[in-house]
């Protein structure tokens, strides 16, 4: 099944779209074996500040806080440029490529018209803000978040339980109530809200095709409906219709095929035209097979800029404050459960960036370190505790398990001895605390965790991996691939072109095997759940109620910037 006819090999290309790039991988279907790669930056990265100045004649339009934008284009120049160049890295013939996947962030948003055609290409919506790409970690629609689960709750609806009974501003209903109400405009020009995970694929092979791993984590997509036209009117009157006017397609099962590669697409990436195209997935999500934890209990965290967690589970619980839970969300057969961070490898590069003084970074440079790895090696250095530091872990807000991004990050125990390493060290120790406060509310929940397997980014960080098995005292392993996303794509493209049955069995025979290992150290372990007991007060201090400090200044954040978007789409 994995050669052509004249005996030569098959290969498939997985695309992972990432926050900041693009990359794509060629894997041989026999075996899994990741042959060439590239990578793509975006040019215009991700917005937060303004427009891009290329986009219109006039000035550009500036953004408030908590908004991130993309262009789109920039995902269709990841095809142009990356796939070609991991089939010449790879040293392969394009002719026996027999499937394209692709995985994405999520949820990030794409408005578009009925062929596709995103709203921020048409010249009249080129400098409206609502025109463009809402990234995952857009999370200025928190006010209609908090508006969705007011009334959710208030009206008993049944879905809310499924997402640990919050949804979330970075999801797709918070966000498309966000356009109806501050770009009317804009929102009646638009006749799809898709998932950037369904429009590239949309672009590959000419059919718009919504993936069930976003619709149901993303999109409130159970039991075969989405929340009620009465509720909705009850959020808003015009928002009665944006399930069947803007958001409701056909929903694709993972790993078949949405449609096959367009001639246009085969141009773009070199590739064969009419080759499988995968239905869409999520860049968590995605990674499961890749690291080939697909049965119940086997905990993913996929660590980069944030951190998602998914795991399956033969049963159905509900989990205060999970993303959600979706029947076959992850695999066919299994509950698929998903949790997560807002910011993870964001906190470290802010910190680096804002927070390390000069001589630090060239010391670093002297030394031929990146000021990660320099960082790492002065807070290895220290012992559990030294830093007499605590900090949460909020400074991209909380996705779980209190589902709230106008929560922001603290530091507690700052004297005028406190060194760089000191606070790099505790900003990593709270990430660990916040996924340890995930891993108790699972088992709290009677949703086991019997493993624990890293992926992402960050797995090259073996104090923060140390860290990590010490805090939750779980055995982690990490992936033992560097592109766990675009190898679980690959696979989702070995299946829809048909060289394996599901899932389950490419898995077993494409996806990674095990890399480095952490046991959990008993006299650390010790002294984390010390520190956590610390953290869990701060935590439930600040994030349940009993002081709502950063509420108010992000309100007076808020008046203090307006009025930098204008409400309207600019005529």
């Amino acid at each position: 099944m994995d050669v052509r006819a004249d005996g030569t090999e098959n290969f498939v290309i997985g695309v992972d779209y990432g926050t900041l790039s693009g990359r794509a991988v060629v894997v041989r279907v026999r075996d899994g074996k990741e042959l060439g790669s590239a990578v793509f930056d975006y040019p215009h990265a991700v917005l937060t500040d303004a427009l891009p100045a290329e986009t219109s004649g006039i000035e550009p339009a500036r953004l408030p806080g908590d908004w991130a934008l993309q262009v789109p284009n920039d995902y269709r120049d990841v095809l142009r440029q990356a796939v070609p160049a991991a089939v010449a890295d790879a040293g392969i013939d394009p002719a026996a490529v027999v499937g394209i996947a692709t995985d994405f962030t999520a949820c990030t948003m794409v408005p578009v018209k009925a062929d596709g055609t995103p709203l921020n290409e048409l010249a009249e919506f080129a400098n409206c803000p609502h025109a463009y790409v809402k990234l995952w970690r857009h999370h200025a629609a928190q006010p209609q978040a908090d508006r969705i689960n007011a009334l959710a709750k208030e009206r008993g609806e049944e879905w809310l339980p499924r997402y640990g009974g919050l949804i979330s501003s970075e999801w797709e209903f918070a966000k498309g109530l966000q356009l109806l109400e501050e770009a009317p405009e804009v929102y009646a020009a638009m006749d799809r809200w898709i998932e950037a995970a369904d429009w590239i694929v949309w672009q590959l092979c000419g059919n718009y095709v919504r993936n069930a791993c976003t619709a149901g984590y993303k999109g409130i997509y159970q039991d075969g409906k989405y929340p009620s036209e009465d509720y909705l009117a009850a959020l808003n009157p015009d928002f009665r219709n944006f399930v069947s006017s803007k958001l409701e397609h056909t929903i694709g099962r993972l790993g078949d095929a949405a449609g096959y590669l367009t001639a246009e697409a085969a141009a773009w990436t070199g590739l064969p035209e009419g080759i499988a195209v995968a239905v869409g997935n999520v860049d968590a999500h995605v990674t499961a097979p890749a690291a080939r934890a697909v049965e119940p209990g086997q905990l993913v965290a996929i660590m980069g800029t944030s951190t998602c967690h998914v795991m399956n589970s033969s049963g159905l619980s509900e989990v205060p404050g999970m993303c959600g839970v979706v029947d076959g969300g992850i695999v066919d057969g299994l509950w698929g459960y998903e949790a997560g961070q807002s910011g993870v490898g964001d906190i470290f590069g802010w910190f680096t960036g804002n927070g390390v003084p000069p001589e630090y970074h060239e010391e670093a440079a002297r030394r031929g370190l990146g000021i990660h790895a320099y960082l790492t090696e002065l807070a290895s250095g220290l012992a559990i505790g030294e830093h007499g530091l605590i900090a949460l872990d909020w400074h991209s807000g909380n996705r779980s398990v209190l589902v709230d991004h106008e929560l922001s990050g603290v530091i507690v125990g700052q004297t005028l001895a406190t060194r760089p390493e000191d606070t790099y060290r505790a900003l990593l120790e709270a990430t660990a605390f916040g996924t340890r406060t995930i891993v108790d509310a699972f088992r709290n929940s009677g949703v086991p965790v019997r493993e624990f397997i890293v992926a992402g980014g960050l797995i090259k960080n073996e104090l923060l991996m140390q860290i990590y098995a010490d805090v939750t005292g779980l055995r982690l392993s990490t992936i033992g691939s560097t592109q766990g996303p675009a190898l679980g794509a690959a696979i989702h493209a070995a299946v829809a072109a048909g060289r394996y049955p599901d899932a389950r069995s490419a898995a077993e025979a494409m996806g990674a095997e095990p890399g480095a290992v952490y046991t959990p150290i008993p006299a650390n372990v010790a002294a984390y759940e010390e520190l956590f007991r610390e953290y869990r007060t701060l935590h439930d201090y600040f994030g349940r109620g009993a002081n709502e400090v950063m509420h108010r200044l992000k309100a007076i954040q808020r008046e203090a910037k307006a009025p930098l978007l204008p409400a309207r789409v600019p005529v």
